[in-house]
């Protein structure tokens, strides 16, 4: 199958990738490379350095499946500019839907986020629940999944409503929960958790690309699938990490309670199985880290990292205003 994989330079299509490959599939990638670009060179690998935002960058006509992981990644990183976001997150999803459908690409995966929902007080967040996204992020997500849902007569549109993912990656972030805090431990003996209650979704890393696999296996499973298998606190996710690494946990108080929950009981009905724990990407963080084959790179926080990429775009453009007036 020839399969494109829009974003597929960040922190997932890193480990998706090669799992495609391998399976046997032509891979076409499309990114802007703001992060970098870790993959191995592979005969049946494309990687294509542009924007979702230019419909013509994807090149759609030998395409079978199209994996969409595109956008602005987490709520912080939307607020830095919303019109960025809007644009990356929702507009380009609607271009790439409609230049899909014309083309003939007979399937779509979308990566949505289970932050999707908002906040909500039942203990089994499911599918059917209503939506009430909160940040520019989830806004964006929620309009893109309803923009796919009606090309379902064109395309056979699945959709995934992941939790924060967690693990390793070539191109590794360690601005999520697991990774961060992990880090925190094995960089500075202390971990400060703010609040602690709060309770978030996980997901490994491996078992989410999994997932993306199975979808393509079996594409008789249209729809909305939440993605996520430990509801478990900030504060638990702190003590996992000091189970294995001598360390201190710092609690102080917090302006964000907001809690999080996913029932992916639709999804484990239709036969996937996930294979991996928050504890197992523990595990492997450290391991990778006193091993050497991980370091605290800049590039692996996506807030710090898209403020310097888009701080030095706005100075190219002023320096090239200034240089055209004069």
């Amino acid at each position: 199958m020839r399969i494109l994989v829009t974003g597929g330079c960040g922190y997932k299509g890193h480990v998706l990738i090669p799992k495609l490959l391998e399976s046997g599939h032509k891979v076409r990638v499309i990114d802007t490379e703001w992060f970098g670009n870790f993959h191995q060179k592979h005969p049946q690998l494309e990687t294509i350095v542009g924007d979702v935002n230019v419909s013509s960058s994807c090149g759609l006509d030998d395409v079978d499946a199209i994996i969409h992981l595109a956008s602005i990644a987490n709520d912080p990183c939307g607020d830095i500019d919303p019109k960025l976001t809007w644009e990356t997150s929702c507009l380009a999803t609607m271009k790439l839907a409609d230049e899909a459908a014309r083309a003939g690409v007979e399937r779509f995966i979308y990566a949505s986020s289970g932050s999707v929902y908002g906040v909500k007080s039942e203990d089994n967040v499911t599918e059917d629940l209503t939506l009430e996204p909160l940040s520019e992020y989830n806004k964006t997500k929620m309009v893109s999944e309803r923009v796919l849902k009606s090309y379902s007569g064109s395309m056979k549109i699945q959709i995934v409503r992941p939790a924060t993912v967690c693990g390793l990656s070539p191109r590794m972030r360690l601005d999520v929960s697991v990774n961060m805090l992990t880090m925190q431990a094995l960089t500075k003996g202390v971990i400060t958790v703010f609040g602690g209650t709060q309770v978030r979704p996980n997901i490994h890393i491996d078992d989410i690309s999994d997932l993306y696999i199975f979808l393509l296996d079996n594409p008789e499973l249209e729809g909305i699938f939440n993605a996520g298998f430990e509801n478990i606190t900030i504060l638990e996710i702190a003590r996992l990490i000091k189970e294995r690494i001598e360390c201190e946990i710092v609690i102080t108080e917090s302006n964000d309670p907001r809690s999080y929950r996913l029932d992916s009981s639709k999804l484990l009905k239709t036969g996937f199985t996930p294979k991996k724990t928050v504890s197992h990407a523990i595990d492997e963080i450290i391991t990778a880290f006193r091993n050497g084959a991980l370091t605290d790179e800049p590039h692996f926080h996506n807030l710090k990292w898209m403020n310097k990429m888009i701080s030095d775009q706005k100075e190219i453009a002023n320096e090239c205003h200034f240089t055209n007036f004069k």
